[in-house]
């Protein structure tokens, strides 16, 4: 379960008691700062607060200012500019040197946007708005046009003006798609992994009786199609990883013809380099060799499916995410893309 599932359920929970809460939401950031627009963190009346947006060090005061959101019934911005090299700073435990900004809104706000999220993410991409400050504050609406479509295209979250008003503009992508072309002992940490991170799984395999959500809990869907025709049976897009992993030689051959020439995020096998070069010699597509990642998963010397889950979901995210996979400490610059300023 993502961590947003965790905020939205929360959301829906309290709302279905008439429970208090306010929702604080990352609108910007500016520095390095531990997490990114987008992030939220619901505060009850009552009890712990739901999320993450600072790993800890904000928490704390984000909570005494929804509270008082609560109290008040109107939304409000919260900063917090962590830049400078004192000890009123440093006093925070932080382990960032940045600024946030946060979007603060009481019960009404936080239910509204959990239902425009839940809608967002289960249709077509798109952006959420959110007017942040001016006459209509707390004000939604979806859309791609204008500033809009920038957003949507480069999909990073951003503060725009516009006409006097301050707008958080949120894309809305649907979830990471993974499809796992098996249903052996070593996909279920796979798909266990995968589906925390909030992806929806379909598990492939002609072995009708593996096809189970006790054996796979996380997985969204099941497909038995033959394998030539998975990709048919399947629907993949551009925001879909697949990973083969049968260990069945001829079905592996049937799943690689099949994905072989769809637009894929990514494409995996399990096994060595050159037992995916003679697939590809038998189905006369060689070439395509240097389109797979084959070994699938990133070089950590997993052992066991556990590690090699984390080794392939790992290279998925980098890949997707246009990086390298290697050590952070290797890494020239900031951690994070830079985003629009503040």
């Amino acid at each position: 379960m993502s961590e947003l599932t965790d905020v939205l359920e929360a959301i829906d929970e309290r709302a279905s008691r008439d429970e208090p809460m306010a929702l604080a939401t990352i609108v910007s950031t500016r520095g390095s700062t531990y997490r990114r627009a987008g992030a939220r963190l619901l505060v009850p009346a009552d009890g712990e607060p739901i999320g993450n947006i600072s790993g800890g060090c904000l928490e704390g005061d984000v909570a005494r200012i929804g509270r008082e959101v609560i109290a008040s019934g109107q939304p409000r911005i919260a900063e917090f500019d962590l830049t400078a090299e004192d000890d009123a700073v440093w006093g925070y435990g932080l382990g960032c040197n940045g600024a946030i900004e946060l979007f603060v809104e009481p019960t009404a706000g936080a239910v509204e946007s959990a239902q425009r999220l839940r809608a967002a993410l289960a249709g077509e991409p798109t952006v959420l708005a959110t007017v942040i400050s001016g006459p209509r504050t707390g004000r939604r609406w979806s859309g791609t046009d204008g500033a809009a479509a920038a957003a949507l295209r480069d999909a990073t979250p951003r503060v725009v003006e516009e006409a006097g008003e301050r707008v958080f503009l949120e894309p809305m992508l649907p979830p990471m798609r993974l499809i796992v072309c098996a249903a052996g002992h070593d996909a279920i940490p796979l798909v266990r992994q995968a589906a925390e991170l909030g992806w929806r799984v379909t598990v492939a395999d002609v072995r009708r009786t593996l096809l189970a959500h006790d054996r796979f809990p996380g997985a969204h869907d099941f497909c038995d199609a033959d394998p030539e025709r998975a990709a048919e049976a399947t629907g993949p897009d551009d925001r879909t990883a697949v990973v083969l992993m049968s260990h069945n030689y001829l079905r592996d051959i049937g799943y690689l013809r099949s994905f072989l020439d769809v637009p894929l995020a990514y494409l995996g096998v399990l096994g060595p380099r050159g037992r995916t070069e003679q697939m590809l010699a038998q189905i006369e597509r060689p070439e395509a060799i240097d389109r797979l990642h084959a070994p699938a998963g990133l070089d950590i010397g997993a052992e066991g499916p556990e590690e090699v889950a984390r080794a392939i979901v790992a290279e998925i995210l980098a890949v997707t995410r246009g990086r390298g996979g290697g050590p952070l400490r290797g890494r020239r610059g900031p951690i994070h893309e830079a985003q629009p300023p503040m």
